[in-house]
């Protein structure tokens, strides 16, 4: 009698323990919380793709994504006093950036590593929550090697059908940390045959509808709405578009 339940629990550790052993460690960020979502899939990335959750708290943001109903996820999610949670394994494919367009990739998706952060767009981001975005890219930089360009917005490859995140987003903080692209003035002067439609193509945005690529660069480069490309907003564009063509050579 003392020996049937130890015959009985054996093979049950000897199969716990196999599947500690052949469980593959979760690829992401060491400090933050996991809490996984089902909607994901297998891919490669090399973008990293910044939204605001629309929703006004952690838990209404929390709950679409990681509801089977919803098919809509992200990598992390980061609320407005700097806590992260991961939802989805960077080696996954979580879907988050939905139609989308960036330098002829087709679907960001599946090459992009997505964060959430807790803001209804319409109020600024909180200071403890960007230093807690600074110091997650930072992780995902260095051991994804994502490229300096490419830590963009849902807007920047969904024009005219996404805006966030918002003009709140301090995109220049992220972009002197490293994080993105950015000019100060004074400002070059673009040349007179300086065509800003190709300019803004050469950065990546989907140029087919030139009024809303305008509209999602403006957004992104100078905190404002509009169709229409201002001399600073040129004169910015110019200046990154030279930004993107010394990288190419280096």
């Amino acid at each position: 009698m003392i020996r049937r339940p130890f015959r009985l629990c054996l093979p049950l550790a000897l199969c716990l323990a196999l599947v500690a052993c052949v469980t593959p460690p979760r690829v992401g960020n060491a400090n933050a919380q996991w809490h996984p979502s089902p909607n994901f899939g297998p891919r490669k990335a090399n973008y990293v793709i910044l939204h605001h959750t629309h929703a006004d708290t952690l838990q209404r943001a929390l709950a679409v994504l990681s509801s089977p109903l919803s098919e809509v996820s992200s990598h992390y999610l980061i609320d407005r006093d700097g806590r992260v949670l991961q939802l989805v394994d960077e080696t996954q494919r979580a879907w988050h950036a939905g139609e989308s367009y960036w330098g002829g990739h087709l679907d960001l998706n599946s090459a992009s590593i997505g964060i959430e952060i807790v803001n209804n767009g319409k109020e600024p981001f909180p200071q403890p929550q960007v230093n807690a975005l600074l110091v997650l890219l930072a992780d995902i930089q260095a051991r994804q090697n994502v490229p300096r360009a490419n830590f963009i917005g849902h807007a920047d490859v969904a024009p005219g059908r996404k805006a966030d995140p918002s003009a709140f987003f301090p995109w220049r903080e992220l972009a002197h940390a490293g994080f993105g692209l950015w000019c100060e003035p004074p400002y070059e002067l673009p040349p007179d045959d300086f065509d800003a439609v190709l300019g803004l193509s050469a950065l990546g945005y989907d140029v087919r509808d030139p009024h809303t690529a305008v509209s999602a660069f403006r957004l992104h480069f100078a905190h404002a709405e509009g169709k229409e490309l201002t001399w600073a907003d040129r004169a910015m564009l110019y200046c990154l578009v030279q930004q993107v063509k010394t990288a190419g050579r280096q």
